[in-house]
């Protein structure tokens, strides 16, 4: 076999091995909308799981409180005199650290069918996972490399490490299937925005790039997105549970709609402390992406740091997220305020990906969409 002929065979098994990278990912983007409709099904039929009893509880104690402060106090007469018994308060929202919310998530009125769309949903979820990480791993095979060169190829792999952290999440016997469905909805539009928008035919990286630290410092950078993805979902979470939970101890009377809806859901308290938790984990790691890129940077280019757009913006997000773990830790930015912060946070997190990468000229523009 001439040399000539050994390229071309080598070219032709590269093209075939992008084309089945392309069919998993539209599979994959077939079976994650799937599971997207069994998702709302779970969420329109309810669940009679462990969340979903102690969601019924919720409604429950909320029914309770409202009739304990409609209801005169319990009188009881005695020889000689007469005793007053104040009825106990039942506490459906106040500050953190005072909550008495049973948790989520769940559905209140709903049935064992609502539970096994869940576990369908959860099913599908993982098929269409092993799919994606399957087309992953053959465009790295066509390519011979680290698959995210570029945006496409880092946009796929992100939704694999995504969705992976939610399958661990739940392998460890977590409540989190409410996860699920903004998970599921938000994958489906980064594959579709990764297939439309940014794709990028398979091709070998600029010498720049041809280093051992792209396995280290990009891989890193996608599980800290991946994380803090799932942390800033948390977050998001809460803020609607949390205004929820106010307007139950206010005495309002929220929507059909969104009582449903939040009623899925963990109390307040949990997703707050699910998103912290989720957050400080991960930070320690988005510091040492920072500096392995640094260490990265004095190799490739002969300066550690030299204030790219990148490079800035990845330190805004650390500041960003070093202020929202310093909030979370003071009591007086507990809450609302410090999530405010955690999803500015994670805001700079994607624009340093898409803004920097496609509105951004800098030394990291090498790699292309």
């Amino acid at each position: 076999m001439t040399l000539a002929t050994a390229t071309e065979l080598a070219t032709a098994t590269n093209e075939h091995l992008a084309n089945i990278s392309n069919t998993l990912i539209y599979s994959a983007m077939a079976v994650y909308m799937l599971a997207f409709f069994a998702y709302i099904a779970e969420w329109l039929f309810g669940s009679r799981s462990k969340v979903a009893r102690t969601a019924n509880a919720l409604t429950e104690r909320n029914d309770k409180s409202a009739k304990a402060k409609a209801a005169p106090a319990v009188t009881v007469k005695k020889a000689g005199g007469t005793t007053v018994l104040e009825r106990p308060q039942v506490v459906t929202r106040s500050a953190v650290g005072a909550r008495d919310v049973p948790d989520g998530p769940g559905a209140h009125g709903g049935d064992e069918q609502g539970d096994l769309y869940g576990r369908i949903a959860v099913s599908l979820t993982v098929l269409a996972w092993a799919v994606e990480a399957a087309g992953v791993v053959a465009r790295a095979t066509s390519v011979r490399r680290a698959p995210w060169g570029n945006m496409y190829e880092f946009n796929i792999t992100f939704s694999t490490v995504a969705v992976a952290v939610y399958i661990v999440l739940l392998a460890l016997k977590k409540n989190v299937r409410w996860i699920g469905l903004p998970l599921v909805t938000t994958v489906l539009l980064d594959l579709g925005l990764a297939v439309t928008v940014l794709y990028t035919a398979s091709d070998q990286l600029v010498p720049a790039l041809h280093s051992y630290w792209l396995y280290i410092h990009v891989s890193t950078a996608i599980i800290c997105g991946a994380v803090f993805y799932v942390g800033a979902v948390g977050t998001l979470m809460y803020l609607f549970k949390d205004s929820y939970e106010n307007k139950l101890v206010n005495g309002g009377q929220p929507g059909r709609f969104a009582t449903s809806v939040m009623e899925r859901l963990p109390s307040a308290a949990s997703l707050d402390k699910f998103s912290y938790r989720v957050n400080a984990a991960v930070f320690p790691l988005w510091t040492f992406t920072i500096i392995a890129g640094a260490i990265w940077a004095g190799d490739a280019w002969g300066r550690y740091w030299g204030w790219d757009p990148k490079e800035t913006w990845a330190f805004i997000t650390w500041v960003a997220y070093a202020c929202y773990l310093h909030a979370r830790a003071t009591a007086g930015w507990k809450g609302r305020k410090a999530a405010y912060i955690a999803l500015i946070a994670f805001a700079c997190f994607l624009f340093n990906y898409y803004g920097v990468n496609i509105f951004v000229s800098g030394k990291h523009s090498y790699a292309g969409v």
